[in-house]
């Protein structure tokens, strides 16, 4: 140390030692120390409630907790639903096919329409469109053949299918001359009414008369849409047909809501799309989203529903939560 006072660099300063207190002072006893909640109660740390943060979906939305759907007690009092828009590849035979069986596992007994000439439903069943002896167009179009003679079993327990092939085209020409023309549809299905809990129509990608016969009989039209732009454009003319359907020939009719399909959370097209059909549509969409997966063209080549084929995957997950929330959406379901 210097004589300043002050310490050299380096040098350590000199330790200061604390002084013991008098002997004479009694050691405090153990026994009367009070806990520390009772001395300074406010002080305790209030243990965290737990805070489930709300899991946002790829419409931006929370996602909803779908209670499973309960089992049906008797089976009939179908709703009919049309699985609807005008332009082709958007998803509806896959989602009619896959949303069926998921409705199939809940207990819910289900017919397929397949009301494409293109029987592309058919086929992702497995039947041969070329070996059919009796099909739909039989249905519509002869008065002789009843709903019975055409219905086939498909490989899902509690869902059937009325089959389709390139013959459906000619009814589209044959009906304009018929006598309540878009009613011949809905005039078929009555009798499956009181057999059947849901039937889903596969319409073709066209806003024909078909189509106007699948509408004037649904109660309801669940949108399936592309996360595509051009996809996007083409809403609001099926929008118009359905208005159009609702105020001339069915009144009920009613949009049960638009799925969003194919869709791709890594591309920012995808998202965009996305946003933009939520602030046009708002509740409307779905909560769930069909992502872009390989399983459903391997589903489609074994004639198989993505529920049977990989019962696992990520697609047969998202289908059961869509049938979870349509039947969330019926009241009386």
């Amino acid at each position: 140390m210097s004589s300043g006072g002050t310490f050299e660099a380096g040098a350590m300063p000199p330790l200061v030692r604390t002084p013991r207190p008098p002997d004479d002072l009694p050691s405090p006893d153990p026994r009367d120390e009070l806990p520390v909640s009772d001395v300074l109660p406010f002080e305790r740390p209030a243990s965290p409630s737990p805070v489930t943060e709300p899991v946002m979906g790829p419409t931006g939305r929370p996602m909803p907790v779908l209670p499973e759907p309960g089992p049906v007690v008797s089976h009939g009092r179908a709703r009919v639903v049309s699985m609807c828009n005008q332009k082709g590849g958007v998803g509806k035979t896959t989602t009619t096919i896959n949303l069926g069986a998921s409705l199939a596992e809940y207990g819910r007994k289900v017919l397929l329409v397949d009301f494409d000439p293109q029987g592309s439903l058919s086929v992702g069943l497995g039947l041969n469109p070329h070996e059919m002896e009796l099909s739909i167009y039989n249905l519509l179009m002869e008065k002789d053949v009843t709903l019975q003679d055409v219905v086939v079993p498909t490989g899902v327990a509690g869902m059937d299918l009325l089959p389709s092939n390139i013959d459906l085209s000619a009814a589209e020409v044959q009906l304009v001359h018929e006598v309540a023309r878009e009613q011949t549809l809905q005039r078929v299905l009555a009798p499956a009414l009181s057999e059947y809990d849901v039937i889903l129509i596969d319409c073709q990608p066209s806003l024909g008369l078909l189509t106007v016969n699948a509408l004037t009989a649904s109660d309801g039209v669940i949108v399936p849409l592309e996360c595509e732009y051009f996809a996007l454009r083409g809403v609001a003319l099926l929008k118009t047909t359905i208005d159009k359907v609702r105020e001339r020939l069915n009144p009920k009719l009613e949009i049960y809501g638009v799925l969003g399909t194919m869709y791709d959370g890594r591309t920012l097209h995808s998202r965009e799309v996305m946003d933009r059909l939520v602030q046009a549509w708002g509740d409307t969409v779905f909560h769930t989203v069909i992502r872009r997966t390989v399983k459903f063209s391997d589903a489609t080549v074994a004639g198989e529903p993505i529920t049977a084929y990989a019962s696992s995957s990520a697609g047969a997950d998202s289908y059961r939560q869509l049938a979870r929330e349509v039947l969330a959406r019926w009241p009386d379901e």
